[in-house]
């Protein structure tokens, strides 16, 4: 089963920032759509970010919108979710994941393969 690699995560103060990578050594990345997730303790999973192959078309959570950034480099086959005023709600465990429609219409976890297994993030004074 083919897996992508999460990392990035750490300790950052509230207001601070971070830039999550999601990388496939197995395959490329570059065809197909990604979304990232996250699950905080005691929480189901939720979708935060997608984006389309070409970068085109992003979406984020509202929780996030205008604080974090979805980006792609193709030559590095690597997806990037740069996260700046980081708040303490943001503390999870970060996934990224294939989706397996070219659109990023919606964060359903059955419409998303690969996964990862999560970079944690932790926002704490």
């Amino acid at each position: 089963q083919l897996q992508l690699v999460e990392s990035g995560g750490g300790l950052v103060q509230p207001g601070g920032s971070l830039r999550l990578s999601c990388a496939a050594s197995e395959f490329t990345l570059n065809y197909y759509a990604i979304g990232w997730f996250r699950q905080a303790p005691g929480k189901e999973r939720e979708g935060v970010s997608c984006i389309t192959a070409t970068g085109g078309i992003t979406t984020y959570a509202d929780s996030v919108k205008g604080r974090f950034t979805i980006s792609r480099d193709h030559a590095k086959n690597t997806v990037y979710l740069q996260m700046n005023n980081l708040k303490q709600e943001d503390t999870a465990v970060y996934y990224c994941a294939v989706r397996q429609y070219y659109d990023c219409s919606g964060y359903r976890e059955n419409e998303y393969r690969d996964w990862g297994q999560g970079t944690q993030v932790t926002v704490s004074s």
